[in-house]
């Protein structure tokens, strides 16, 4: 083989040797910036805020008494009695519509009774039909036929009975003498005696 010959051989092996170092060197740098930088998937997934996936519990809220449509409602946290008395239907003839403090923040599990104008006279405002654990407690006593039915287990017909009780037997004496009353046992005392009250 001539001296030219093999020189141009030399050239052309030296130039495939060097074309493949520069493709290699190619794939190995694109493979390197995928695993140093990360997709644009993982990045946003990884900074994603754990707060989206959490929600603020809801309140629910039991409304009675001289409202259009009485019932359980649910609210979103910082809402006012004023919003339970509007989901409800807004107050309806003879309602006490002042006797309530409409202002009030709503309380989970909690009961809101709006009395009539006659209810609301013999009943003074101080004792608050709203109740939740901050409300007064109820009084066997002097409460009305509506404000009983508000007690759990305490249905119309139960009502009824401590009311004639109370009229032909005198004031109850203690919270116990409430069982004295036919249907009352050990079952519905226990689920009044933490929200009532003989004075």
């Amino acid at each position: 083989m001539s001296k030219k010959n093999i020189s141009k051989c030399i050239c052309i092996m030296g130039f495939i040797l060097t074309s493949g170092i520069f493709f290699s060197c190619g794939q190995q740098g694109e493979v390197l910036s995928i695993e140093t930088g990360g997709s644009p998937l993982e990045t946003e997934a990884s900074v994603q805020p754990e707060s989206e996936f959490q929600t603020e519990s809801k309140v629910y809220v039991y409304v009675c008494g001289y409202v259009a449509a009485p019932g359980v409602y649910e609210f979103e946290p910082g809402h006012r009695v004023i919003d339970a008395i509007d989901a409800a239907g807004g107050f309806i003839a003879d309602a006490a519509d002042t006797y309530l403090n409409l202002a009030d923040p709503l309380v989970d599990g909690s009961k809101l009774y709006v009395p009539s104008i006659e209810e609301a006279i013999k009943e003074p405002a101080k004792e608050s039909l709203h109740t939740n654990q901050e409300s007064p407690l109820l009084n066997i006593n002097t409460a009305t036929m509506e404000q009983l039915m508000t007690l759990p287990g305490i249905g119309e017909s139960k009502a009824k009975d401590i009311i004639n009780y109370r009229e032909s037997k005198g004031q109850f004496g203690s919270l116990e003498d409430i069982m004295n009353v036919p249907g009352i046992k050990d079952g519905v005392f226990n689920k009044v005696k933490d929200l009532i009250s003989v004075d």
